[in-house]
């Protein structure tokens, strides 16, 4: 685990979430494939496309890896950010599909970001099923084909 990823799992991580926290990014990096890298990025833990593997980087500043996905602690809950959902209609429907599927209650959701409020309510499997659907090579075509100018 990089240092500063362990910085934030310890500072950033308000008690109440640390279980679940520990449990998402866990679920994450086992089904996230080959390509994609673990650091801390505005200010959340960030899941990225290093420049090794998309030289271009970032179209809004070239200096940063491809962003694909980011997790946070914040005050009201745990928030899943997912680039993949954002840009891909069908993975969207899929996922809100799944999600009313597997859990009690309401899909609180904006344009990428997955709101986890209550941590007894997170649905481990579809967050590592989310993850498992879009490779770094699929993220990086529908990014140059939706994004990049």
């Amino acid at each position: 685990m990089k240092p500063e990823v362990q910085a934030y799992l310890t500072n950033q991580v308000v008690a109440e979430h640390q279980e679940a926290m520990d449990r998402l990014r866990e679920v994450i990096l086992q089904n996230m494939g080959e390509g994609f890298e673990e650091c801390v990025s505005y200010g959340m833990l960030g899941y990225m496309i290093p420049h090794t593997l998309y030289p271009d980087g970032y179209h809004c500043d070239p200096k940063l890896p491809l962003p694909f996905a980011n997790l946070a602690s914040k005050k009201a809950g745990i928030s899943l950010y997912h680039m993949g959902v954002y840009a891909d209609a069908d993975l969207l429907n899929w996922f809100q599909e799944e999600y009313a599927k597997r859990v009690k209650g309401k899909l609180d959701m904006g344009k990428s970001c997955i709101r986890f409020k209550k941590m007894d309510q997170i649905p481990y499997d579809l967050v590592g099923e989310l993850f498992a659907k879009m490779s770094a090579n699929d993220w990086i075509a529908m990014y140059e084909k939706n994004y990049k100018r």
